[in-house]
């Protein structure tokens, strides 16, 4: 009994300072390392939520940009930063393939982090020029197989989410074709535009533009459900090849052991920012949908995506760097 007395009370003192611990953080400006360069969709959605929740906890949330392959630098940083809740770290689905794709890493990317919040979601686009005579994936899957392999797909660079989701649409979709990467988005455009690639596929908020100035052609979205920013864009699953899903996401992280009292106290704020009539206005303008989850929700969608991954990357075949 006096066992039990004292675990009960040792106990109620680890909430009590729990709950002290939320009522005073922050108490200093806090910093979020975002793994790439400014002016990309994930740098201008981080910008705009971490605002709104620096104009209502009463601190300033400084965005420090850390661009590198695979977001290994900015990642690292964190997963070796104190677990105060001042160092947090922009996840993304380029976590999860970067956990797939290389041999090695300088942290776990899943036991190396406390998972916040998603925040934003948004889906790859299958494109074709505006004189392609590629209306819909059937027209799609039956032009790419009568090419006799000459038909090619672009993408950024080998081992981003886009390449993966154009390995995975020819593994679905049993095509002989070959991806060609690329270092940006505007030169992939380019070859799209120019010839050299049929196909292209990129997250949509950076094409949304053109495809409403019909520069360029929609085929199909790669999430499971209609993107409602593209309501008239079928789905790939929904378009011969059931079961296909990318979706690509961003969320808040923070060094692993962070106190959980903080973890919470900074989810409820990011929900808070997110559902804010300006930040759900701006994410509309961007193309992005708005994301939210539990921290153990976050969570379950690291893992779940790092298994996709490794098993696409096994069934293509793709060299691991």
């Amino acid at each position: 009994m006096k066992l039990l007395h004292m675990t009960g009370a040792a106990l109620g003192a680890l909430l009590l300072n729990g709950a002290a611990l939320a009522q005073s953080y922050p108490s200093k400006p806090i910093r979020l390392l975002v793994p790439f360069g400014p002016g990309g969709v994930g740098d201008i959605t981080s910008r705009a939520v971490m605002q709104k929740m620096s104009e209502a906890i009463g601190q300033q949330i400084i965005i420090d940009n850390r661009p590198s392959a695979g977001g290994i630098v900015a990642t690292e940083t964190v997963a070796k930063s104190d677990p105060d809740g001042y160092t947090l770290y922009l996840m993304n689905n380029t976590n999860a393939v970067s956990a797939a794709m290389f041999k090695k890493l300088p942290y776990d990317t899943v036991r190396d982090f406390e998972t916040v919040s998603t925040i934003g979601g948004f889906s790859i686009v299958v494109l074709v020029s505006p004189d392609s005579p590629v209306k819909t994936t059937k027209d799609l899957i039956a032009q790419a197989k009568a090419s006799n392999g000459k038909y090619n797909i672009g993408s950024i660079n080998i081992g981003t989410t886009q390449h993966l989701s154009a390995e995975l649409l020819k593994s679905m979709a049993a095509l002989d074709m070959t991806t060609v990467p690329f270092n940006n988005t505007a030169s992939v455009l380019t070859a799209l535009r120019g010839g050299s690639v049929q196909i292209a596929m990129e997250f949509l908020p950076p094409v949304l533009g053109q495809i409403r100035a019909n520069t360029l052609r929609a085929v199909a979205v790669s999430s499971l459900a209609r993107s409602p920013i593209l309501p008239n864009v079928p789905t790939l699953a929904e378009s011969g090849l059931p079961g296909y899903e990318v979706n690509s996401w961003n969320g808040i992280a923070a060094p692993a052991k962070t106190p959980k009292a903080i973890v919470e106290k900074l989810n409820k704020e990011i929900h808070a920012a997110v559902n804010s009539p300006l930040i759900t206005q701006r994410f509309q303008e961007l193309g992005v949908s708005q994301n939210l989850s539990t921290p153990e929700g976050m969570r379950k969608v690291l893992v779940g995506d790092i298994a996709k991954w490794n098993a696409l990357i096994d069934k293509a075949k793709i060299q691991r760097q």
